[in-house]
């Protein structure tokens, strides 16, 4: 038996229960049986239904607290928004949505969230894994797989809800976690079709830094160890104080010299345009260490084996808008569309109802979903 055929053997051997002994017989692998999922660790109905979102509530759509659970057993919370026009027994077609990095449902992706609802799709915004008002031990960790997860995670709960059309599920990334929603799409069939808007590539954003195109890869690779060396003596110091270092969110003042695209995120996430007290982007940052995961974990690696329908929306003016652009040239198939929004920066796509292009949105997912 060749090496190659060994190796798949042995892995079915092991998947499957049974190892063979020394002597050629075989015996059933001590196994105890499927896992059994996890009880939920929050409930739905010990949260607040109050109104807290940063956006206005529409009176054309209900909304309700809702919990899930990944498949780290980790449970999520959740906003699920419908049209208050939707007739008793009606099925609906159903996005998950997540973003931006840093932020809570309260933000960005509930408005989101809330306008798509209005327009008659059953739409879950909910709170990543450690964050807002999801569990997760430590606080305001992230993670590319986690996160990746959690869109799986959502695309479980609503594929299970009964309010569902079954099957028609998609998903709506915005900034870090339009990253996100395209790592999903790569890996998960099941999600029929992808929006993101003013996305981020996480992991390429903390291993090489903004605007990393045309840098030597020699530089790139000395910044990125350099910042390895120094996380990682964080990670011992850490664990010695039982505390976690934070990366820090967006600064509270301003330095004179800051980038209009850091005084953009500062008019958003410090004022009572986009603050909100359980946002990491408002506050802390994540965990330092988090971003060691980052630096070692490449996401999108596979979207050019994204089958299903992708919508890339980006604005003109925005820092940001080679994210887009670079992956929408990896992407294969005539089912995916760069939408560029003349004269828009990264954060008018947060909450500037009068330029996300919310009619095109619709249009993709009634046509694909």
């Amino acid at each position: 038996m060749d090496k190659k055929r060994f190796i798949r053997w042995a892995l079915g051997a092991l998947s499957s229960g049974v190892i063979a002994l020394g002597d050629g017989t075989a015996a059933a692998a001590d196994t105890p049986g499927p896992s059994r999922a996890p009880a939920e660790t929050i409930q739905a109905s010990s949260l607040s239904q109050a109104w807290d979102k940063v956006f206005p509530e529409d009176a054309r759509v209900a909304h309700r607290k809702v919990v899930f659970h990944n498949r780290y057993g980790i449970t999520l919370v959740g906003d699920l928004y419908e049209s208050r026009a939707r007739s008793a027994g009606q099925k609906l077609p159903a996005i998950a949505l997540a973003g931006p990095f840093g932020a809570v449902k309260e933000q960005v992706s509930g408005r989101y969230a809330q306008e798509l609802a209005a327009r008659g799709f059953l739409t879950l915004a909910f709170d990543p894994s450690f964050t807002g008002e999801s569990a997760g031990q430590p606080r305001n960790t992230t993670s590319p797989d986690i996160n990746t997860e959690d869109f799986s995670a959502a695309v479980d709960y609503l594929l299970n809800n009964p309010e569902t059309d079954r099957g028609r599920v998609g998903i709506l990334g915005i900034c870090g976690w339009g990253g996100f929603a395209l790592n999903a799409a790569a890996q998960d069939p099941r999600i029929r079709a992808t929006v993101t808007s003013t996305m981020y590539d996480m992991s390429r954003n903390i291993a090489n830094g903004y605007f990393d195109n045309g840098k030597p890869k020699e530089e790139l690779r000395a910044a990125r160890i350099a910042a390895g060396k120094r996380i990682s003596a964080q990670r011992t110091a850490d664990y010695r104080s039982g505390l976690y270092a934070m990366a820090g969110g967006v600064p509270e003042k301003l330095p004179a010299d800051a980038p209009q695209f850091v005084r953009d995120y500062h008019d958003f996430y410090k004022t009572k345009r986009g603050y909100h007290p359980r946002s990491f982007g408002s506050t802390t940052g994540s965990t330092l260490t988090s971003l060691l995961a980052f630096m070692n974990t490449p996401i999108n690696v596979y979207a050019d084996e994204i089958e299903t329908p992708v919508l890339l929306i980006h604005g003109e003016k925005a820092h940001s808008r080679y994210y887009s652009e670079d992956v929408y040239k990896r992407l294969t198939g005539k089912n995916k569309e760069l939408l560029i929004v003349p004269g828009a920066v990264h954060t008018d796509l947060y909450d500037r109802m009068d330029v996300i292009p919310f009619d095109r949105i619709e249009a993709f997912f009634r046509k694909n979903l």
